[in-house]
């Protein structure tokens, strides 16, 4: 019986894992909007462009993730 609650286990986090990447992705995607109209509004000398290089680089490392999962 141990067998089929790792299997059951397995299947609930398979299921729920691509919910999670959706709600990673749209934070992401919200702090790179916010970030974008803030550097916008105020200009680059009030505010460094690390925000946007922290977003890009969580979208690509989040991408390069999707893609090898469908691997």
């Amino acid at each position: 019986m141990g067998a089929s609650r790792t299997l059951a286990a397995d299947v609930l986090v398979d299921m729920i894992m691509p919910f999670g990447q959706f709600v990673i992705g749209a934070l992401v995607l919200v702090t790179l909007v916010v970030s974008v109209r803030r550097l916008l509004v105020r200009g680059p000398s009030r505010m460094g462009g690390a925000m946007l290089l922290s977003g890009g680089a969580v979208i690509g490392f989040a991408l390069v993730g999707y893609l090898i999962q469908l691997l």
